[in-house]
């Protein structure tokens, strides 16, 4: 069974020629997301135009009607993207110290905070959009189970660690980090430079390491 994402098989030249279309596909999509980011900046979801996105990215609007289903659609890709590379992000951070023989739960946990925190100062001009909780209709729902999400993760890291509570003692301690982290997060993303960023970084994980021992 093929899906919509599958190449057709043949020659050569037909797998060259299904390249370029997704080549082509990307690069349409990566064009609308671009120019969706910035208007979304300049004027806020609910004024954003489709028509500005549009005008923007030099795609038609057949082409984003597409790819994303209109301007919610636009909103969520771009919240995926970078919550995708967040949590990529961390994950990396964690097996890479892992790696490097850490196995203290809270060393683990600073590493993949950091590595968060890190990507909100990257992507601060997408970070930005989010912080603000404006937004399509069910976009809190979205950010909500998300943030679950991330709060069963850090429960799961810090298990085991000596001090931590146990049940549902562990979970209120890992919400209140993982709140933490979101609204330091907000701070990076509208920090005047990187050095300011750094130094928010620097101390919101020295924060986290008293509040998890």
């Amino acid at each position: 069974m093929t899906t919509s994402r599958a190449r057709p098989a043949g020659g050569a030249g037909e797998a060259g020629g299904a390249g370029r279309q997704w080549a082509r596909a990307d690069a349409t999509r990566q064009s609308l997301l671009a120019a969706a980011q910035r208007v979304f900046a300049d004027r806020g979801y609910a004024d954003a135009g489709i028509a500005e996105i549009v005008e923007r990215s030099g795609i038609s609007v057949g082409s984003l009607y597409h790819h994303y289903g209109g301007k919610a659609g636009l909103y969520v890709a771009l919240w995926e993207e970078l919550t995708e590379e967040q949590e990529q992000s961390a994950a990396r951070a964690v097996s890479a110290a892992r790696k490097a023989g850490e196995d203290d739960p809270i060393a683990l946990f600073i590493a993949g905070a950091r590595a968060y925190l890190q990507v909100c100062w990257e992507r601060r001009e997408a970070a930005r959009l989010f912080h603000g909780g404006e937004g399509p209709s069910g976009s809190s729902l979205m950010r909500r189970s998300r943030a679950q999400h991330w709060i069963a993760q850090n429960t799961k890291l810090l298990r085991g660690t000596s001090g931590t509570p146990a049940g549902r003692a562990g979970q209120v301690l890992s919400l209140v980090l993982t709140t933490v982290i979101g609204e330091a997060g907000r701070e990076i993303a509208t920090a005047e430079g990187e050095a300011e960023a750094a130094e928010i970084i620097d101390e919101v994980c020295r924060i986290l390491i008293r509040l998890a021992r």
